[in-house]
């Protein structure tokens, strides 16, 4: 049984996150630093019974009848197989046998389809008009469920047998991704940044569809690279590793502090052949003096983050301007164009399910743009050994058809010019 502590931490821990802005992955780190005293074991049961509500919410708000925090909460521990006087001896001070009562006699199936598929209404109707229910039900099913723990070996390193196998004898066995050729993947979360292996930058921590992005662009060894949005520079990492460490890569953002985290990372890993460059906005002066000079590049745009609820759930509960998105999206991919050089690539992608922010925006830029062609991306994945075949010339990562985060990408040549 939960300590009755612990079940007010919960509620109050997500009432935080359902009230601000901030993502819940630095919320739930600002709280436990501040309750130091909270052991591990409580943690964890903090953190998944936060993360459960967010997940299913919507089916939650049905049983409980009210959207407060302690009362989402409490469903939640239900619906784990807790019992009402299980819940009123931690101090639950509302109705619990009625909310029992009416879980019991929940008839899922006949709820209407954004509480069964716990989504809200504005996204529930985007998936059926764009997929259909039956698989947006799926698909909604597989990204309400934790996300496995993705690795991607260093493989200017080791390879990923050695690595794996080093894993096994540290106590965390890991089983090959199906896709990725370094990819390493467990079904449950591990404290693996403990281990000897992270700590001499045998791997990163990596979702494999994000993996794939990277081999779209096939980079090659002395090459230039742009790494257009890079974040935190994972992809970064991978297009380093990709190219042998030679050549350049270019991690561009306009965070100089998600550019700061690449720094640890980039140490780690032995890589030298990276610079990362704090921009202004998509057309500073550091991003246009490399204008048709650059053999790839890479943008994973900014976006609704829609792909990636099984880790961020609390991204579908927050306002999306999505109309602001887009053009943000259009300015930023018509701009990352503009560096390619004649012969050269790009590989647009988001992990957004969201036509309005993938092909609508492909569309549109190359109705601009006639000196680009799209490339086909399964023969492109078979020349990097990836077992997986694409309907479209452009890849659709679906959750529940591919058990990664949810990747759109389209892989674009600027054609060189004729005489």
């Amino acid at each position: 049984m939960a300590k009755p502590i612990l079940l007010k931490s919960a509620a109050e821990l997500l009432q935080r996150i359902l009230g601000e802005k901030y993502p819940a992955d630095r919320q739930m780190e600002a709280y436990f630093r501040a309750h130091a005293k909270m052991g591990v074991r409580d943690r964890g049961f903090v953190a998944e019974t936060v993360y459960g509500c967010l997940r299913q919410r919507r089916l939650l708000e049905r049983v409980a009848e009210r959207a407060e925090a302690a009362s989402l909460v409490a469903a939640f521990l239900l619906t784990e197989g807790y019992s009402a006087r299980a819940l009123e001896e931690t101090g639950y001070r509302g109705d619990a046998r009625a909310m029992a009562e009416r879980l019991r006699a929940l008839d899922r199936d006949s709820l209407p389809f954004a509480v069964r598929a716990n989504l809200p209404d504005w996204l529930a109707d985007r998936l059926r008009a764009q997929f259909g229910d039956a698989e947006s039900e799926a698909l909604a099913r597989s990204l309400n469920q934790p996300a496995p723990l993705d690795l991607r070996v260093n493989t200017i390193k080791a390879e990923r047998e050695s690595v794996q196998a080093r894993l096994a004898q540290e106590g965390f066995a890991c089983e090959p991704a199906p896709y990725s050729p370094a990819g390493l993947r467990r079904a449950d979360r591990a404290p693996l940044f403990h281990t000897t292996c992270f700590k001499e930058g045998l791997f990163e921590v990596q979702d494999e569809g994000s993996q794939l992005l990277s081999l779209l662009l096939e980079p090659r060894r002395h090459e230039m690279v742009v790494d257009f949005c890079a974040g935190a520079g994972g992809k970064t990492l991978h297009l380093g590793a990709l190219m042998a460490n030679t050549g350049t890569v270019y991690a561009f953002d306009v965070s100089a502090r998600r550019l700061e985290r690449l720094k640890p990372r980039l140490k780690r890993t032995g890589l030298d052949n990276v610079r990362a460059v704090a921009i202004a906005h998509e057309r500073d002066a550091r991003v246009q003096r490399l204008h048709g000079k650059i053999d790839r590049v890479l943008v994973d745009a900014p976006c609704s983050g829609t792909g990636t609820l099984r880790r961020n759930p609390d991204i579908k509960w927050r306002e999306i301007n999505l109309a602001e998105l887009t053009e943000t999206q259009r300015r930023i991919l018509a701009a990352a164009a503009e560096l390619v050089k004649p012969g050269g690539r790009l590989v647009y992608a988001t992990c957004s399910l969201l036509r309005e922010e993938n092909e609508d925006v492909v569309d549109e830029f190359l109705a601009g743009h006639p000196e680009f062609r799209t490339l086909t991306v399964t023969e492109i994945l078979e020349r990097r050994h990836v077992p997986l075949s694409m309907p479209t010339q452009a890849l659709r990562l679906l959750t529940h058809r591919h058990h990664t985060d949810a990747f759109y990408a389209v892989v674009l040549e600027r054609q060189a010019k004729t005489v």
